[in-house]
């Protein structure tokens, strides 16, 4: 079967647009100006690829969506910028994913095997990890980083240039204001840490003594009365040597700018 055998008659897509000689793009879609599509990616109909997109392999994309549009920033003055996407992602109906700017990297960034639920927004400049699952309704501002297996509830909202770090979790019509650190589940508007995401972690086949290893680091961190940097010390002194994986909640503690939600 050709690619003209798996592209609708009534798509539009722009002539300088790449696309891998499987890709499928359904009734109605539009394909703007530099965009790349990769082998086995599935459009459905009415899905709009702004311009300037690279979009990789095994990618499925539902009715609907707006992925790789000129940005919401209003500094924005129609500067080269870029969207990538990586491979194995699940956008649903109508989300939509911006393109960079100029004062940041040019470029918002979403990697692989993502589940984006109905009407999720990564705004421009956004980083996002792999492995992830926004749920509907999700906004995320502009200059976030968002690492691996962390999953957002419905109706939540994260603001800008704050990072959430792998395996955390936020729960549904939370407002995120400030950094949540690796493996931690916050929730509530504004946003409160309620624990460590064990569910998570048992899921995933992790071990008691880790699991364990990480509780105990969020009760020093959250429970005792030491400061962030007294607490990162006793973390690393009693629980790190056994607990390699405590390391990522260190570093996300250490980078982070914003503070961490409380």
């Amino acid at each position: 079967m050709s690619n003209h055998d798996l592209i609708h008659p009534t798509a539009i897509i722009d002539p300088t647009a790449v696309l891998a000689p499987d890709v499928r793009i359904g009734p109605y879609s539009v394909i703007g100006p530099n965009v790349t599509i990769g082998a086995g990616t599935k459009l459905h109909s009415h899905v709009v690829v702004g311009g300037f997109t690279r979009i990789g392999e095994q990618n499925e994309i539902f009715q609907f969506a707006s992925i790789g549009e000129v940005c919401q920033d209003l500094k924005y003055q129609g500067e080269e910028t870029w969207l990538e996407i990586g491979d194995h992602n699940q956008i649903r109906e109508h989300c939509s994913l911006h393109r960079g700017t100029v004062q940041d990297q040019s470029l918002t960034k979403l990697g692989s095997h993502n589940l984006l639920m109905v009407n999720t927004h990564i705004a421009h400049d956004c980083v996002v990890g792999d492995h992830n699952i926004f749920a509907n309704n999700v906004g995320v501002a502009g200059h976030v980083r968002i690492g691996n297996y962390v999953i957002v509830g419905g109706n939540s909202g994260i603001h800008q240039f704050c990072t959430i770090d792998s395996y955390s979790m936020i729960g549904g019509a939370s407002l995120i204001l400030k950094d949540v650190p690796a493996y931690v589940m916050v929730s509530g508007n504004p946003a409160h840490a309620f624990g460590m995401n064990i569910e998570g972690m048992r899921r995933k086949g992790w071990s008691k003594n880790i699991i364990q290893g990480l509780r105990e680091a969020f009760k020093l961190i959250y429970k005792s009365n030491l400061t962030t940097g007294q607490a990162i010390d006793q973390i690393r002194a009693e629980i790190l040597p056994e607990v390699a994986e405590v390391q990522l909640l260190i570093d996300s503690l250490e980078a982070s700018k914003r503070g961490i939600v409380r």
